[in-house]
This record gives C-alpha cells, sequence and structure tokens, in this order.
C-alpha cells in the first residue's frame, strides 16, 4: 500500500501545525516556522511530547477542511458516539491589520451518543530536550521553561488533562494554546467569534482569487496551502514548515526547509501573481529588499524567515519520520554558490514595476534603478561561474544551464526595464549578458542526445531543462524544442509517468524518488508545445498522488508513494502556475470567483 502522509495543516502566517487523522498535533513550531517544535511527535516518537484528542475505544475518524478555508475538521465515530474536532489558527482583518496571533484553537464538538474521550497535552522545549513544569490554575494549565509562556486554556476539568484521564463528552467543549499572550476572554465566545471570523476570512480570500477554468477546487487548495507559508512580520516564504521528512526512506536525503529559498521566488510569486493576490507579492518583495539592503556581498541561496544569514545545520539525537535518520535542523546550503538567485530576482520585480493594478505600492520609494543594476551585474560577474545549481549538489560544481537560463532570463527583464527609463548602459549591458549567456546555454547542447543536458560537458538529463520551453529560450516549433522534450521523456520519465529531477548518482547515490514540481513542470512544458490533452491527463496523473486532503509532497515514488517535506511550497507553485499554463493554452478564461 502506497505511504501517504496522513495530515493536514493549519496556520495564520505566524505559525503552522500539522495534525493527523487521530487528531493528534504531531507538528508545530513557535514562535516562529524554524523555531524549535512544541509538538514534534512526527520525527520525535519518544521526545516529542503531544497533544491528543482521541476516543478511549476503537473509532473510525475521517478529516476534511471546511470548503475554501485552512480550518480542519476530524470527525470520530466508534460504539459510543459521533464527535468532531475543528482545528484553526485564527486569522481575521481588525483594527486596520491582520491579527494573527501565536494561538491554537480546538472545538470538540458531541454530535451523538455519549463517547468517552481523553485529551492529552504535553509540549515540549529545545527539541524534546525540556519538559515544562506544569502549573494549574482555575482554567488553564501554564507550561513553564520551555522558550516562552505556554498556556492552555480549557473548559475540561484540568485533572481529566493532568491526570490523563477519559471522560464522558456530552456537550461541547474548547481548548486555546497560546504560546506569548495568553487568553484572557471569555473561551466560549471568543473562540466561536474567532471560528466565524477566520471562516470568512479564507473564503473571502478565494472568492477574490484568479482561478483557472480547469482544476478549480485544486488550485484553490493550492493557493490556501501556499499562503500559509509566508510568514507575514518579513514577507518571507518557506519551502516547507517541516524538517527531515526523507525523499526516500533510507536515503539520507533529509533536509531542513523551514527556511526562505530566494531562488524559487520566481516560480512562488508567478503563481501569486496568476491568482490575482498581490499583497503576497509586495510583502516578499520588501523581504527581498531587506535581504538585498542587509546583504552587500553575494546574495546567499536561502535566509531565515527574518532574514538571518548564518543557518548552521546540525544533527539532533532523534529517532526520525518512521525511523529515518539523521533529523537535520539548519540547512548548510546557505554557503553554496546558486547564482540563478539574480535572475530569480530580477524576473520577481517585473510586476513591481509594471504591473498597474499595484497603484498601492509606494513606487518611487524604491531604488529600482539601483537594484536592477546591481542584479545585472552579478549576473555579468557570475556569467561563466560553475556552481551547485538548482539541485544544491555537495560536491559538484559546474555550468549549470539552469543558472545560464536564468541569467539569460533576468537579464532580458533588466534590458526591459532599461527600455522604459531610456537607460542606454542598461540596455547595452544587458544585451551582451543576453549573447553571451544564449552561446554558453548553446555548449549545453548535446547532439548525440538531441538534448540541452544538465550543464556545459555534462551528458545527464536534467528536468529544470523543461524550463527551457515554458521560459520560451526555445521555440514551440523549433526542431530542437521537439527533440529536447522527446528525450526528456525517454530519461526522466518514470513508469508512472511523473517525471526524476535527474538519474544520475549523486552525493548519496540514485535518486528513488520523483520530485513532484518536475512534473508539474513536464505538464507546462507540454501545453507550451501545443500537447494540451497529454498536459491534461499529466496534471490529472499527477492529483492521484495527493493526500486525502488535497495535500502535495516535495517526491513521489515509482509505487504512488508521498514522500520528502510536506506539504512543499514548490509542488502547490506548480500546480498553480501548469494548470493557468494550460487554460491559456486552451483558450479558456479565468475566472474571478
Amino acid at each position: 500500500m502506497a505511504h501517504k502522509y496522513n495530515l493536514g495543516i493549519i496556520g495564520n502566517c505566524s505559525y503552522l501545525a500539522y495534525i493527523d487523522t487521530n487528531a493528534d498535533v504531531l507538528w508545530m513550531c513557535m514562535p516562529e516556522f524554524d523555531s524549535s517544535f512544541l509538538f514534534g511527535g512526527l520525527i520525535a516518537k519518544k521526545k516529542g511530547g503531544c497533544f491528543k484528542i482521541n476516543p478511549e475505544q476503537s473509532f473510525k475518524s475521517s478529516q476534511y477542511y471546511i470548503p475554501n478555508t485552512n480550518i480542519l475538521c476530524t470527525e470520530f465515530e466508534s460504539s459510543r458516539g459521533r464527535f468532531r474536532v475543528t482545528d484553526f489558527a485564527p486569522r481575521f482583518f481588525q483594527y486596520e491589520r491582520y491579527y494573527r496571533p501565536l494561538m491554537l484553537v480546538r472545538k470538540i464538538e458531541w454530535l451523538s451518543g455519549s463517547p468517552h474521550i481523553k485529551v492529552e497535552c504535553e509540549p515540549r522545549g529545545d527539541y524534546g530536550n525540556i519538559i515544562p513544569e506544569q502549573y494549574s490554575a482555575s482554567n488553564h494549565i501554564r507550561y513553564m521553561n520551555i522558550g516562552g509562556p505556554v498556556r492552555l486554556t480549557t473548559d475540561i476539568p484540568l485533572a481529566y488533562i493532568s491526570g490523563k484521564k477519559s471522560f464522558v463528552l456530552n456537550k461541547n467543549y474548547y481548548l486555546v494554546l497560546t504560546y506569548g499572550e495568553p487568553l484572557e476572554a471569555p473561551l466560549e465566545d471568543t473562540a466561536e467569534r474567532f471560528l466565524y471570523l477566520t471562516k470568512n476570512y479564507w473564503q473571502k480570500w478565494i472568492k477574490s482569487s484568479y482561478l483557472p477554468n480547469i482544476f478549480q477546487e485544486q488550485v484553490a487548495r493550492s493557493a490556501l496551502a501556499l499562503k500559509l507559508h509566508q510568514y507575514e512580520d518579513t514577507g518571507g516564504f518557506i519551502a516547507a514548515g517541516t524538517t527531515s521528512l526523507p525523499e526516500s526512506p533510507g536515503s539520507g536525503r533529509n533536509w531542513d526547509y523551514r527556511f526562505c529559498w530566494l531562488r524559487d521566488s520566481y516560480y512562488t510569486l508567478q503563481a501569486f501573481n496568476m491568482l490575482g493576490h498581490f499583497d503576497e507579492l509586495e510583502k516578499y518583495f520588501e523581504f527581498i529588499q531587506n535581504i538585498l539592503r542587509n546583504d552587500s556581498g553575494r546574495i546567499q541561496p536561502l535566509y531565515s524567515v527574518t532574514g538571518e544569514k548564518i543557518i548552521d545545520e546540525k544533527i539532533l539525537p532523534l529517532t526520525g519520520y518512521m525511523n529515518n535518520t539523521p533529523v537535520r535542523i539548519g540547512n548548510a546550503a546557505y554557503q553554496q554558490l546558486q547564482n540563478d538567485v539574480y535572475g530569480q530576482v530580477l524576473l520577481t520585480m517585473l510586476p513591481l514595476i509594471f504591473d498597474q493594478r499595484l497603484v498601492i505600492y509606494n513606487r518611487s520609494e524604491v531604488n529600482y534603478k539601483a537594484i536592477i543594476n546591481r542584479l545585472l551585474q552579478e549576473i555579468e560577474n557570475t556569467l561563466e561561474q560553475p556552481d551547485a545549481g538548482i539541485w544544491e549538489f555537495r560536491k559538484t560544481l559546474q555550468q549549470n544551464s539552469n543558472t545560464l537560463l536564468f541569467h539569460w532570463a533576468g537579464a532580458h527583464a533588466a534590458r526591459k526595464y532599461a527600455v522604459m527609463i531610456h537607460e542606454k548602459a542598461m540596455i547595452k549591458k544587458a544585451e551582451s549578458v543576453i549573447k553571451k549567456s544564449t552561446a554558453l546555454l548553446e555548449k549545453c547542447y548535446n547532439p548525440e542526445l538531441k538534448a540541452y543536458t544538465q550543464a556545459i560537458g555534462s551528458s545527464n538529463m536534467d528536468a529544470s531543462t523543461l524550463k527551457l520551453l515554458s521560459m520560451q529560450f526555445l521555440q514551440p516549433d523549433n526542431i530542437k524544442a521537439k527533440q529536447h522534450l522527446k528525450a526528456i521523456e525517454k530519461s526522466l520519465k518514470s513508469s508512472n509517468g511523473l517525471i526524476y529531477r535527474y538519474r544520475h548518482t549523486d552525493d548519496f547515490g540514485k535518486p528513488k524518488s520523483t520530485f513532484l514540481v518536475c512534473s508539474f513542470w513536464y505538464a507546462e512544458a507540454l501545453a507550451y508545445m501545443g500537447r494540451t490533452d497529454d498536459a491534461l491527463k499529466t496534471i490529472e496523473s499527477i492529483l492521484q498522488y495527493s493526500n486525502h486532503l488535497g495535500l502535495l509532497s516535495e517526491d513521489v515514488s515509482e509505487d504512488g508513494s508521498q514522500w520528502g517535506n510536506f506539504p512543499q511550497t514548490y509542488s502547490h507553485v506548480g500546480m498553480i502556475n501548469a494548470a493557468f499554463r494550460i487554460s491559456r493554452r486552451m483558450n479558456k478564461p479565468h475566472y474571478f470567483i
């Protein structure tokens, strides 16, 4: 049986929580995305703590989102009765800003019968090394010495929780866990009001979204999942909210993705642009602008959500997900050379400059000329410099085709801006970079394979070269484009129709799972080449590898199992962008829903 992540996520752009089909909070980090977990059972069975709401007797459960929201419901049925747990992170607009506290609200709703349930709440600090002292008051439990004031406020008798005793559920109960500011207002009224306002917020957010005329439900869920991964305080987007979920069992490819990769910025903001959500785009550019302001030297591939540069990688003595080790926190890739970042950021800036819908953003206060000049200069400086590439090889530096493609695309973006402001010197430099990067990309062409390979002088095929098509380096009527796509299909397509990022041996051996976003890139390339029926079939095939809530993992093995960090923003971004690309190609209009 294929392995799936039986998890849903909730959040409010301040934190994320992962809740399984047993209503156990298996993963929740506070106060920031990359902080220590409060609940970490996902990767630490013994030291991870728990926050469970379960029937005492055997049961069946089902899980779903309230439509068009990030509010998660888990329903239980046992021989004694039925009940529902509704989990959410409050988020709504008040006092001219978004209210998004470090607060998890859990409503236990009686449905029928007399179920016996047990509630356990055992947070941990310092990745499981600290067991807090507990103090009970009249209606709350305080958990001390775990990094910040943590408090559980509830109308359940505290003796049942602290004593791990079951009780008969015959009415509704509420639990509110807070980090920092505690809940001092009336419990039930506040929880119900927050639930109503949060539901209203998310449904209005989707209602104000552009959706393609195909795969609307899946695009909406991807948009909701993607939104949760923006740390609103600074605007940065993390790649995933988890760490050390293996790309395949026993692979050792267990990475911490709770950071902001500038390399992904183009794809992420392209998705929000398609959806018609510009607040997120503007906020992310503020994050990038602060990175550029505070980092006058080489731009790193990744930063923390607060813009920290040093993200030291450590291995923790934890059991790991399904006993897969090592468990890593931090990511040493921050030290790598990944030179495509300059072109990525340049492309990210285009909507902010040219899209006239962004009238709120004060363009006059941003020195775009200086920023673009700097990024273009960095492209020119690194044009022929070998780097670690998009896949972050730890022992290999080469002139990667994906990096060269973003040099080419970034220079085109700079030229477009330079033409607008009549900056002749910048136009000349951009055109020079376009010419040189084009020539370098052609050196990646292998006439024997009739394809563009991973790097200059390499014979390895690479799924990132699909972007040579969708980013229009190769035109759809070009024989090289058709042959290249055929070579990708021959060399990288798996038995279940998904696309490997590459098949050759790297630092950790040969990949044993497909990297899901590559399959969405393939669908985009098919649409670009006019093969819309094949593109539609590819998306339909990919979607069967989502979990019960429509959430997508980073990797999928050939038996259909989900692996890698979850849910992966790259995968959901791929879903959104591919659906819009195919819809445009089919001449189907977008809907404003």
